[in-house]
């Protein structure tokens, strides 16, 4: 086992990180911006470093500047978190060659995932369902005219190297879709530096399901069931729920038992989630994500695993400490988004939080790097805290909630925490019967979004 981990993050991330280490009695190293001098992560940690200035490109995105603190710390693991390097392949394999472990896939499986077309490809390679679409990028308007008259509109066009909704234009007709090629390849270019674009049918009323996966690295793997993420805005997951009020116990095992024969064939280490469209009992891969996800407390909450635990223990060589038949759904969970941003315009926020008390009792988990006196930099991103509840179903679980919300107090900032309270009221929300698109319709009818 490790002696030592460095925690290439920063936020609530860093900080969940930091816990399960602290539980396995291994030492913690965090690295920080000058913006982060005084945050959280850096308190809790057994040593620190900084990194760098402000900006994320010259802190957290610098590979140059964590191996540095890892040879400075004697940290022998790096453990990414989300979001900044956890899904950089070239990142992965400059640890390797320094001697370091990745707590996480090789630089391989992140590489082939990455791309969206490459990773489209080894889905239906490895017999994941996929949207029909074309085979690889699209070069020209005349190729895409083409491929949309085969698969039939509405479609949407997506960057190759895309993420978080950029370079993606939906178009109904061949009018739209002229537009839509080109804006969505500008996008792409001045977003990822990298215009190539692909077409896939655009499904009128899919829910976002998302099926986690673990491997051991050595063609054993399991599935943790699903996750239903369909609240988004903007692409923007907000509130996610397990398991999927729409899954039934069948449809589970069916594509759960498929995504666990797929990463197990191709020795696939660590933490992984294979994201899907689900529409009329279909599941449609859209990309898998080979990190840890924002919304993992939902999954460990009704399955009662600690997944950063079983990252690092794979990482360091041992196994899975549960087998497929050993998991079992126990009850229902929730977790919400807050993020530092201002209604109805969901503008960032930042500023000195003057006060903060998170919810507590039985059931409610409160995942987040804030404290009293605080002060949020402007530099990053605006998620500040994620709230999870678990019940023995899904009412108890909406009923939890609600409490907890009303117990959640952040002064000073101005937070999404009131969007929650107003979706909570919404039949469609206590019913669980909604779609990606119910979000962005619901602002557009309460705030002109």
């Amino acid at each position: 086992m490790f002696e030592k981990i460095l925690i290439a993050n920063r936020g609530e991330i860093a900080l969940r990180v930091i816990r399960a280490c602290q539980e396995m009695g291994i030492k913690s190293v965090a690295v920080h911006s000058t913006a982060d001098t005084d945050a959280m992560h850096v308190r809790m940690a057994d040593e620190s470093v900084c990194i760098g200035p402000a900006p994320s490109s010259e802190s957290y995105l610098s590979k140059a500047a964590i191996i540095s603190a890892c040879e400075i710390t004697g940290a022998q693991a790096v453990h990414p978190g989300y979001g900044f390097l956890s899904e950089n392949a070239a990142f992965a394999q400059a640890l390797e060659d320094h001697g370091l472990t990745f707590i996480g896939p090789s630089a391989e499986h992140i590489r082939i995932m990455g791309d969206k077309i490459t990773a489209k490809e080894t889905a239906k390679a490895l017999g994941i369902p996929v949207v029909p679409g074309s085979d690889g990028g699209v070069a020209d308007f005349e190729s895409a005219i083409g491929v949309a008259a085969g698969i039939g509109f509405p479609v949407i066009i997506k960057a190759t190297a895309g993420g978080g909704g950029r370079g993606m234009k939906v178009a109904k007709n061949a009018e739209e879709l002229e537009v839509a090629f080109r804006t969505a390849r500008s996008e792409a270019k001045n977003a990822f530096g990298n215009d190539e674009v692909y077409i896939e049918k655009y499904l009128q009323k899919p829910r976002h399901i998302e099926i986690q996966v673990f491997g051991d690295g050595k063609g054993k793997a399991v599935h943790l069931g699903e996750r239903d993420c369909s609240l988004q805005r903007r692409h923007q997951k907000v509130f996610e729920e397990a398991p999927g009020p729409a899954i039934t116990p069948a449809m589970r095992a069916r594509i759960g038992k498929v995504c666990a024969d797929a990463v197990a064939k191709i020795n696939y280490i660590g933490a992984g989630t294979i994201e899907f469209l689900y529409e009329d009992g279909e599941f449609y891969f859209i990309e898998m994500n080979t990190r840890l996800q924002v919304e993992h407390p939902v999954t460990e909450a009704i399955f009662g695993v600690d997944l950063v635990r079983e990252q690092i223990r794979v990482a360091a060589g041992l196994e899975m400490s549960f087998t497929q038949d050993e998991l079992e759904i126990n009850g229902h969970a929730i977790e919400v988004r807050i993020n530092a941003e201002k209604l109805p315009n969901f503008s960032p926020c930042p500023g000195r939080v003057r006060m903060f008390h998170a919810p507590g009792g039985y059931g409610v988990r409160m995942d987040s790097a804030l404290y009293s006196g605080y002060s949020i930099p402007p530099y990053y991103d605006s998620l500040i805290g994620k709230l999870i509840v678990h019940g023995r179903d899904r009412p108890e679980a909406l009923s939890r909630l609600r409490r907890a919300l009303g117990e959640l107090v952040v002064d000073g900032i101005d937070t999404t925490t009131p969007l929650f309270h107003a979706l909570l009221a919404e039949p469609d929300i206590q019913s669980g019967n909604y779609t990606i698109h119910w979000l962005e319709k619901w602002l557009a009818n309460q705030f002109g979004n």
